[in-house]
């Protein structure tokens, strides 16, 4: 019964959590593929302050999730916000704004990082690609883009009038309205290998490249949100619908938001707003390893005051896995140990791959060691936790 029942979960959870988007604007966002989406029958649902696809035709959640573990998946992400940077002191600009090692970020390589405020809550997290000491592609979340552009202006404007400028500086370019595809599984590679003449084996995860596709020279980064093999690829705007087209040559499925859900989290990955905010410092987040090994210490960014007490005396929360039995788990539920609140849920649903409830949340320093037990109210009764290590599967990265 379990795997009958995460679509409706799902669907209940995704229009619970995307309301607020579609009361924050008068109209929804659409991106490239938003046609495209109708016409492969497509349930659209506000996201991020987009219309964005839930589901297509009668495909199920858990079995668009079962596709993508086993076969491959294709996602529209072009609602993420895509911006260059550059500049004489590009490198030196984004680890100011971040706790990441970039100087010594080999070219096209990748790295998830966050954009701190001055407290050391993270204000979004982001992936970073240096294409050069003086080039970077930044990808960060659409449900925080007038935020994140406001703060990246701000901190420009004091960085290219300050003396850190001296020897060049930098710019932002906001690629507005480019696509953003993501290939997910373990045949994605196969499928996306068949369409050009570059050796993907030699793209390693965390790593990029400009390959060729049927006549199309496009940024194809190896990694993604789903645990498994896959590819983010970049798109100018006139070329999203065709290059969408492509992919779909093969028994590749078009796959939403609520398979996209269920597949992250599975993967222990963090999806800001829920298990990520203001308030959050990255060790808290269970973040830092994001923090490069050299900046520990000594690292001039926003917010490393607060990070740098977080590293040295302990966070007073953690973020933890969780199994969970009976009923799962939703975002706000409350976690106990014994009569004592200690914690919440941040995410939870009924793992596909798994048959068990997993969740994610915080607990109160010193109860996240695995194995703890616990307690969390689902439904007014209390339901037995057990602390876990995350991801909760084993990713399928390729990393040669």
């Amino acid at each position: 019964m379990l795997l009958l029942r995460p679509t409706a979960i799902v669907q209940r959870t995704f229009k619970a959590s995307t309301r607020k988007f579609s009361t924050e604007t008068s109209q929804l966002r659409r991106t490239g593929l938003y046609d495209f989406h109708l016409e492969n029958k497509a349930k659209m649902v506000p996201f991020a302050g987009y219309s964005m696809p839930l589901s297509y035709g009668d495909v199920g959640q858990v079995a668009s999730h079962n596709h993508v573990r086993t076969d491959a998946g294709l996602f529209d992400v072009g609602h993420m916000v895509q911006s260059n940077f550059r500049g004489a002191t590009a490198t030196q600009f984004l680890e100011w704004l971040t706790p990441s090692s970039l100087s010594s970020l080999k070219p096209y390589s990748s790295i998830l990082s966050v954009i701190l405020n001055e407290k050391g809550g993270i204000i979004d997290d982001t992936i970073v690609t240096k294409h050069a000491e003086d080039a970077f592609y930044v990808v960060t979340n659409a449900g925080r883009k007038d935020r994140d552009l406001a703060w990246f202006q701000e901190k420009l404007e004091q960085w290219n009038t300050s003396e850190n400028a001296k020897d060049g500086s930098v710019e932002m370019e906001v690629l507005e309205n480019w696509g953003l595809l993501a290939l997910q599984g373990p045949r994605a590679a196969s499928y996306l290998q068949a369409l050009t003449s570059f050796d993907l084996q030699k793209l390693t995860f965390g790593t990029s490249a400009f390959v060729p596709l049927e006549g199309f020279n496009l940024h194809v980064a190896r990694g993604g949100y789903t645990g498994e093999d896959g590819f983010e690829i970049s798109i100018p705007p006139s070329e999203t619908v065709e290059v969408a087209k492509i992919l779909m040559k093969y028994p590749v499925q078009l796959t939403g938001l609520g398979a996209r859900d269920s597949l992250r989290l599975e993967a222990g990955m963090c999806l800001y707003g829920n298990d990520l905010d203001e308030d959050t410092s990255p060790v808290e987040a269970g973040l830092s390893w994001v923090i490069g090994k050299d900046r520990k210490e000594t690292g001039e960014f926003v917010g490393a005051e607060i990070v740098r007490e977080h590293l040295r005396s302990s966070p007073p929360r953690r973020r933890v896995g969780f199994v969970i039995d009976g009923a799962p788990a939703r975002q706000g539920a409350k976690i106990f140990s014994g009569d004592e609140s200690v914690g919440i849920i941040t995410s939870g649903i009924p793992s596909p791959t798994l048959n068990k409830n997993i969740a994610m949340g915080y607990v109160k320093n010193g109860l996240h060691k695995k194995g703890t037990e616990l307690e969390v109210e689902v439904r007014n009764r209390r339901r037995r936790a057990a602390v876990t290590s995350m991801p909760f599967i084993k990713p399928n990265y390729w990393r040669g």
